[in-house]
């Protein structure tokens, strides 16, 4: 046999491996999955929809989703994608903290006003200084 024939027969076996390494993975993981999926856990689906399970029927293969108070979903068991977990060690403080009005540094995020902390008078198109203010500096 030549050698390009015996690396193109590795490079298959390695390819043939790695697929049954993957397939292996991936029904662990479903496993692992469809052991979790339990009425009461908070789950989302595979179309984006948050929800909590209410029911299990496993011979039709479906489950019981309210969304939100009073509104219940019928949707199939594998559309299920993940349970969710609650965020552990978040801080709401900083989001509920009041913006403290005599700070002069926008918080993250904050869009500042331009024209009122701007000491230049803006006549027409072009401000005092002679600069288109719709152009930026950069």
């Amino acid at each position: 046999m030549d050698p390009i024939t015996l690396i193109m027969l590795a490079v298959l076996a390695l390819l043939i491996f790695f697929m049954f390494r993957n397939s292996r993975k991936r029904s662990k993981d479903q496993a692992n999955l469809q052991s979790t999926i339990v009425p009461g856990a908070k789950v989302m689906t595979n179309f984006g929809v948050f929800g909590t399970i209410l029911s299990i029927d496993e011979e039709e293969n479906e489950v019981l989703l309210e969304t939100t108070p009073g509104t219940v979903l019928t949707v199939h068991r594998q559309t299920v994608a993940r349970v969710v977990t609650p965020a552990v060690g978040t801080e709401s403080t900083a989001v509920d903290a009041p913006h403290d009005e005599l700070s002069t540094e926008p918080e993250f995020g904050e869009r500042i006003d331009e024209s009122a902390n701007s000491d230049n008078t803006v006549v027409g198109d072009i401000d005092v200084d002679g600069q288109d203010p719709k152009k930026s500096n950069d």
